[in-house]
Parts: C-alpha cells; structure tokens; sequence
C-alpha cells in the first residue's frame, strides 16, 4: 500500500477499529478508577461513622481528619470537610437496609461520586435511592438530568398510569409496557397561557421535543405530528406518533385540554388499529396508546378501557403552576418597583 495515500478503505477501516478500541479501553479505565476511588469512599465513610458513633470522638473529628489528609495528600481532592461528611452519610444511608450491602457496593460503584452525593441527598428510601442508581445506569444520565428526575418524583410516578395492558398485551411485553407509562406527566417545561387548547399543548410539545422525550422516558423516538391515517375514505390524524425501541411498537399521544370522557377510550381504539393496519410490520408488537388528559376519573377510566381489544393507558399531565389571584395582588407593580428604585438612588447621590 502506498504510505502517502491513507485515504482507501482499508487504512480507514483499520484507524477506525484502533479508534475504537482506545476509546473502549479509556472508558473501562475511567469506569475502573471510578470503582476504586468509590471503594476507597466507602471505607472512609464507614471508618467516620464507627469512630464517631463507637469511639465517642464526636462530629469535630471530621474537621481534624479533612486537614491532615490534605496535608498528607495535597494533589488529592475529595478530602475536604463536607465530602467526608457525605462519604459517611453515604455509608450510613445504606447501612440501614437490610439489602446485601455487597450488591449495594457493586450498584453504586456504577456510577459518578456526584451522582451518589445527589441520589442519598434526595431519595427518602434505600429502596427509590437504588431506583435511581439503576436508573442512572440504565439512560446515562448526567448529574443535572438525575437531579430533575428525583425532583420531579420519578420515582412514584413510574407505572401509575391507568391501562388495560394485562388483558391487550402478552407477558413481559405487557409488564414492560406497565412501567414505560407514568401519571401524571410533568410538562412544566411548557410556556402556554391560561386558556389553552390541545393543539397549543401539541405545538409546544414538539417545540421542545427534548424535554418531552426525557419526560416520556428512554427508548421513545419521535415520528411525527398529526400524522394521517385513512380509514374507509375518511382522513384522521394522530396527535402525536412515537415508536419504542425496547418495546418495540408505535406510540399514538393524543392530548386533551380538559377532563377524561369515556369516548376519548374509543376513537383512540379506532387509531390504534388503523395503525396496525397500516404501519405495524411483522417484528413490531401491537401499537399502544396513550390519552394525556387534565385531569380523569379513575373510575370512569377503569371502565371506559373494559371491553377494548387494543392496549391504551390513561394518564393526567402536569402544567406550571399559574399564580394565584390573590398573590398576584401582593406583588409589586413596575411602577411601583420604579419608584422605590428612584428613590434608592437619590438617596445614594
């Protein structure tokens, strides 16, 4: 082969396998001196919280010990007051489950310090914080996403959502397809005024498609908006149209601005085979819809889905907040803001 030309096929197909093998080999190299450094953590944490508890030496050891590690180890950081402070309540957290504390090493040691730090600090049981962990390992999330994932209550949200999945859906697809599906949905990110109507909630969906994915969960990929579909000469369309990759099925959204009517159940059915219909192949399990409405009777949906022979779930979203009247009231107006401005200056020349 000619050194100067190292553009064929074969060189490329070459420097790209290299490439990937470094890169493999750097990951599992940071993934490793993540675990020992985690390792290392933990037994720190647990030496605090034995001394402090069995030895009586009390909470200003901690102080002591952060200046002579750093003094020891000045190139080394994690050795401050406050980290070894979160490295005990991270032992501690876990200490008081009843889970092998060895598989709770091997989890936790999967993922980022920050990432721990954020998981103890927020979760309000072994059993949510472990949730997470899995979580985190499972999607990649960044600090910042796990953060916006506890506070919006992922937790006790997955799986909530009203279905009819056992009686439409075959095992383990159904069960998987159980806990894709949350209630309510946070769609906080929205900016929509008071009065609003489904297709505003659409457009806006689809303006911040991100946001809206990470809310829906890993493995939904986006198809389309108001996508048609034909049923005996008559054109519908489909609010929104994802496909899901683990379950590996279309999706049809249909979003409603107010309560939960049972016919919302039916027209849905009628989507969701035009959609087998006309899209599903032969590899795809059924299309599974989902209603987000408002608001909903559990009742009236647990009725309404008896008898439909295609799988829906039924599940209410979450706007922001508007501010209340009476708090409107309190607030200051720019005239007002203005003025007091005005004044602070004057007063200041």
């Amino acid at each position: 082969m000619n050194l100067q030309n190292t553009e064929n096929s074969e060189y490329t197909n070459w420097i790209a396998e290299l490439k990937s093998k470094i890169q493999s080999a750097q990951l599992k190299a940071a993934v490793s001196v993540n675990k020992e450094l985690l390792f290392l953590y933990w037994e720190i944490g647990e030496s605090i919280s034995f001394k402090i508890t069995k030895s009586n030496w009390g909470n200003s050891i901690v102080e002591k010990l952060s200046k002579d590690l750093k003094s020891e180890f000045p190139d080394q950081k994690g050795f401050s007051r406050s980290n070894l402070f979160s490295m005990k309540k991270w032992f501690d957290f876990y200490s008081t489950s009843n889970i092998d504390i060895k598989k709770i090493q091997q989890l936790v040691g999967q993922i980022p310090w920050g990432h721990n730090v954020a998981i103890i600090t927020k979760s309000k049981s072994v059993e949510e914080a472990i949730f997470y962990c899995n979580k985190t390992i499972e999607n990649n999330w960044s600090r910042a996403v796990l953060i916006n994932q506890i506070s919006s209550d992922f937790y006790h949200r997955k799986g909530k959502a009203i279905t009819n999945f056992n009686n439409t859906l075959t095992n383990p697809h159904s069960e998987l397809a159980v806990e894709t599906l949350k209630d309510p949905y946070k769609l906080d990110f929205l900016d929509l005024q008071e009065k609003i109507l489904e297709k505003d909630i659409e457009a806006q969906l689809v303006k911040h498609i991100t946001s809206f994915l990470l809310e829906l969960g890993a493995g939904f990929s986006f198809v389309g908006q108001q996508v048609p579909v034909k049923i005996d000469n008559q054109d519908f369309y489909i609010d929104l149209l994802f496909y899901h990759i683990k379950l590996k099925c279309y999706v049809v959204i249909e979003l409603k601005a107010i309560e939960f009517k049972a016919e919302f159940a039916g027209k849905m059915n009628l989507y969701l085979s035009a959609v087998d219909d006309s899209m599903k192949t032969k590899s795809d399990n059924p299309t599974i819809g989902l209603l987000l409405c408002q608001s909903k009777s559990e009742i009236v949906a647990e009725y309404a889905l008896r008898g439909m022979t295609q799988p829906i779930g039924i599940a209410e979203y979450e706007l922001n907040k508007a501010i209340p009247k009476d708090l409107k009231s309190d607030l200051p107006t720019i005239e007002k803001i203005e003025k007091e401005l005005a004044t602070t200056l004057a007063k200041k020349s």
